[in-house]
């Protein structure tokens, strides 16, 4: 399939994009391995949410002849970045593209601690993601903890679902989080958010320097209470649900794979990009959380710039970059108010399962000096996540470097990479 350009992610980012690289009269191709348009943020369907610019983001490209969507399919390989290989529940397809536009997002950062991988513990947004696409949590006890704005957004989610959030665990210590809300006041869109934010939890306890130190579970495996420790105080509550989440981290590893370079100097990588949002790779451009993680108005304006270079309207390109250094000033201050703790590195007991999916715990990641040492020895990184949840952990915990990312892409069916090898032939 030949396409002028194609944009992978169907989020904030890569709906932004693919309305200004469309207003120029280009072919404009978006695949996404989601049912619907809006990526984590606008999960459920830009069409339906209660964000305005989402709702008419997706009128104007529904109404847009030069835009065709792919949902339920996902990127497996590239023979280069002009030719795409993907796959859906039929059958593989070989995009030719002029220009790539990686709007790939965000995914969270969860830190082993004992009882983590229990039934019932899950990530914040993991259970927000559930919830919005049917998961019932009505009358649910669910107690949400980690670090950052996402955390109110979750228990809002959920609350909103009938659920009954009786805890919200910030690790931040009160002296961050008022510096962050007085630096909101530069913001004021972002300030007024969280105003409603907080009117909508009213009912839920909210506690800073609070972190979960354990989960534990009932007779049949279940969760049933964790072990927090609030402002120093350790105590032991009962819930039904635990939504733990670190903050976000961009999802590079596309990037990578296709030798676009990378911004090594932030806590977890990033895809380098300038001011048009053009990556080291000719022709390649990304947008969103995996440039760094600033929230839906920065995505909105880096996606619209990455379109609107893509297509060489450079002029109304300029017309975002304000609400871009927006965007990544406020980047910065989450970045330094939401630092994380270091007792939140120390939660591991020794058989604590740091790898879930090769079983690999904690004592066993101990006796290694790097990422690769670990994999090699304990196979850790080389299950079904392919590293995307333990190979963060493991970072984060030891400050080892995570290999880049490597095609392919995803797991495949065998037939589909039959096809890239049969085109080439």
């Amino acid at each position: 399939m030949k396409t002028d350009i194609l944009i992978i992610g169907a989020g904030p980012a890569g709906l932004a994009a693919a309305q200004s690289a469309a207003q120029s009269g280009a072919r404009v191709d978006v695949i996404d391995d989601n049912f619907r348009s809006g990526g984590q943020i606008w999960r459920g369907g830009a069409d339906t949410n209660q964000d305005q610019r989402a709702r008419e983001l997706w009128q104007n490209l529904r109404e847009n002849n030069k835009v065709h969507f792919h949902f339920q399919t996902r990127l497996v390989h590239a023979k280069s970045a002009q030719e795409i290989l993907t796959e859906d529940h039929q059958k593989a397809r070989l995009f030719e593209c002029q220009k790539l536009i990686l709007a790939t997002g965000a995914r969270e950062l969860l830190l082993p601690f004992p009882g983590w991988t229990l039934p019932g513990v899950t990530g914040a947004g993991g259970l927000q993601a559930l919830a919005k696409n049917g998961y019932p949590v009505a009358g649910k006890r669910i107690v949400v903890a980690g670090s950052g704005p996402l955390l109110l957004a979750v228990a809002a989610s959920l609350i909103e679902r009938g659920a009954l959030v009786t805890h919200i665990l910030e690790q931040a210590s009160l002296p961050q989080l008022g510096r962050f809300a007085l630096s909101l006041l530069a913001t004021p869109r972002k300030l007024f958010q969280a105003l409603q934010l907080a009117k909508n939890l009213s009912s839920a306890s909210y506690s800073s320097n609070s972190y979960v130190i354990a989960a534990h579970s009932d007779a049949n495996e279940q969760l049933s209470t964790i072990s927090i420790n609030i402002q120093g105080r350790q105590q032991n509550i009962a819930c039904d649900y635990l939504a733990c989440g670190y903050g976000l981290l961009p999802n590079s590893e596309l990037a990578a794979s296709l030798n676009c370079a990378l911004d090594l100097t932030a806590s977890h990588p990033k895809v380098k990009v300038d001011q048009w949002q053009r990556t080291s790779i000719e022709n390649v451009y990304a947008a969103g959380e995996s440039t760094g993680i600033g929230g839906v108005d920065l995505a909105l304006a880096e996606g619209a710039i990455a379109g609107f270079a893509a297509t060489e309207d450079e002029q109304s390109a300029r017309d975002y970059f304000r609400q871009k250094q927006s965007g990544l000033n406020f980047s910065l201050k989450l970045s330094r108010h939401f630092s994380l703790r270091s007792e939140l590195l120390q939660l591991c007991a020794p058989d604590t399962l740091v790898c879930r999916c090769e079983d690999v715990s904690y004592a066993q990641l101990q006796g290694h000096s790097n990422w690769r040492s670990a994999k090699l020895h304990t196979r850790c990184g080389m299950g079904a996540c392919q590293g995307r949840i333990c190979g963060a952990a493991a970072q984060t915990l030891f400050n080892w470097d995570k290999d880049a990312g490597r095609l392919p892409f995803a797991n495949a069916r065998i037939a589909s990479l039959c096809e890239l090898q049969k085109d080439s032939a």
